[in-house]
């Protein structure tokens, strides 16, 4: 069983940044790969990015790639994810979510691949 809070979720200009952060429950962290998943008002929830157990394997969505970085800090059982260069359009609530995976270097982006998730941070981007 894994417990998920999101936090450092806000209201931030365009271009600006946030850095979003992700504490985990349980003894058993470092066997999950970890996923961002965001969800905006009327759409349904897509994937971010995703990080591995170990942190050396990482997977982005194409809007997001070059502005978003995911790590993690398996002795701090959290994962982060800092945001740069925000665009009106990444605003949206925004999910921490686990998928028990240890040892893999593979990731998924599909949400019902991912077992357990935090109750999301609203992330709000002003033009």
């Amino acid at each position: 069983q894994v417990q998920l809070v999101e936090s450092g979720g806000g209201l931030v200009q365009a271009g600006g940044s946030l850095r979003l952060s992700c504490a985990a429950s349980g003894r058993t962290f470092s066997s999950y790969a970890m996923g961002w998943f965001r969800q905006a008002p009327g759409k349904e929830r897509e994937f971010v990015a995703a990080i591995n157990w170990s942190g050396d394997t990482t997977y982005y969505a194409d809007s997001v790639k070059g502005r978003f970085t995911i790590s993690r800090d398996n002795a701090k059982n959290r994962v982060y994810l800092q945001m740069n260069s925000l665009k009106p359009e990444d605003t949206a609530v925004y999910y921490c979510s686990a998928d028990f995976r240890p040892g893999s270097t593979s990731l998924k982006i599909r949400t019902y691949d991912y077992e357990y998730w935090g109750q999301g941070t609203q992330v709000t981007v002003s033009s």
